[in-house]
């Protein structure tokens, strides 16, 4: 398939005013100047004169797929509310495919979306990158599982285990949790580790017993040895400070999502990378009361890496590019609201080698703009989801 004759927005390099994009398998071949096109075209291939080519969107914190649309209590997987700490729960058996959310955000050019467990606990499970297409099973629609371990900062998980009348029921005890469980993830990595160490030529340390299988323990290795991050929920500003605190003392790799009140400390989040949303809601609890539509464009001017988010089924997720004009409209660049919800969501959420940008050798998933890609009366003009066709009205 050949894509010519269109304004290219690369993402992580220069707009090519008038070029072309080749797929083939699913992957983008090739990318260039209408000037040194090389390529054959068919009648078959599409001339997008007027349009601008950009990357699927991407939804770099949702919950689409676990509370099901329209559907009450019988499609809400979302949270384990039996224990504050359940890092070993897999989104990957949560997520339903089916979810008629998944098309409506492909619909809206949304092409990727993290998601997985809410933040009624303190360590929730995992979190997962997948497609917004790929038919009923879930595992062929996968980019990462598990992506991100979630964690929760501030009043959802205190409110939570107030009402169980169950700890913790406060931040402090929330925080407690947190490190207790990384505490003996720390301890069982040594253990392990120590026990490899034993069997290794010349060892003369005595017998050790490798530990007794622990799932929980399990589930937050890839996090100790920075193969994936925690994603961590934290609206007001000291669950941000809090959620770093953390992280540096166990010396993991994060992301916070949500930093509502981030904006009023931008100076002190310089080299963090932030997930912004939901833009587009009421203040309906008090940790949001501070919300302001300027905070993307406040922390992208001083240089702090943003994302933005729709935070589904709080916005639904097929308005994450309206989400992103809101936050253009509080004063954030055109090209940085762009970037927010696809290459900056991509590098952030670790999965920038298959998404994000219009590069050889990514997924061919893009699409075709008339006009502005934030405007509530746009919509694309072509979808192209894996290499394949799932809208042209050009």
């Amino acid at each position: 398939m050949l894509i010519y004759n269109c304004k290219i927005k690369i993402v992580s390099n220069s707009d090519i005013e008038k070029g072309f994009v080749s797929i083939k398998r699913g992957i983008i071949d090739n990318v260039g100047d209408m000037d040194n096109i090389a390529e054959k075209i068919s009648s078959s291939d599409i001339n997008a004169e007027g349009h601008t080519l950009m990357p699927g969107f991407i939804d770099s914190h949702c919950h689409v797929g676990v509370f099901g649309d329209g559907q009450g209590n019988e499609a809400v997987d979302a949270n384990e509310v039996t224990d504050p700490l359940t890092p070993h729960l897999s989104a990957l058996d949560a997520v339903n495919p089916a979810d008629r959310c998944f098309h409506e955000a492909l619909m809206g050019g949304v092409t990727t979306v993290i998601t997985g467990v809410g933040s009624a606990n303190a360590i929730g499970g995992s979190l997962i990158a997948i497609k917004t297409y790929g038919g009923f099973k879930i595992d062929n629609r996968v980019i990462q599982s598990p992506l991100a371990i979630k964690m929760a900062l501030g009043e959802n998980p205190k409110t939570c285990y107030r009402d169980r009348d169950e700890s913790p029921t406060t931040r402090m005890a929330t925080a407690a949790a947190i490190r207790e469980q990384l505490a003996k993830a720390t301890r069982y990595l040594k253990d392990i580790n120590a026990y490899n160490e034993s069997k290794e030529p010349g060892y003369d340390g005595g017998d050790l017993t490798l530990p007794e299988y622990d799932a929980k323990n399990e589930a937050l290795l890839p996090l100790l040895k920075k193969k994936i991050k925690a994603h961590i929920h934290c609206h007001r500003a000291d669950d941000i400070f809090t959620a770093i605190r953390i992280c540096k003392e166990y010396d993991i790799e994060y992301v916070l999502v949500h930093a509502t009140e981030s904006g009023a400390i931008a100076d002190e989040l310089l080299g963090e990378n932030c997930i912004i949303g939901p833009v587009i809601c009421d203040r309906s609890k008090l940790e949001l009361n501070n919300m302001n539509i300027s905070t993307s464009g406040i922390l992208n001017k001083i240089g702090v890496k943003i994302a933005i988010c729709t935070d589904h089924p709080v916005t639904p997720v097929q308005y994450l590019p309206l989400c992103a004009g809101i936050a253009i409209r509080g004063g954030l660049d055109h090209d940085a609201a762009l970037r927010a919800i696809t290459l900056n969501a991509a590098e952030i959420c670790g999965i920038s080698n298959r998404v994000g940008s219009i590069e050889k050798g990514k997924d061919a998933d893009l699409l075709l703009f008339k006009g502005n890609f934030y405007d509530v009366l746009e919509t694309p003009s072509l979808i192209i989801a894996g290499g394949k066709i799932i809208r042209n009205e050009v």
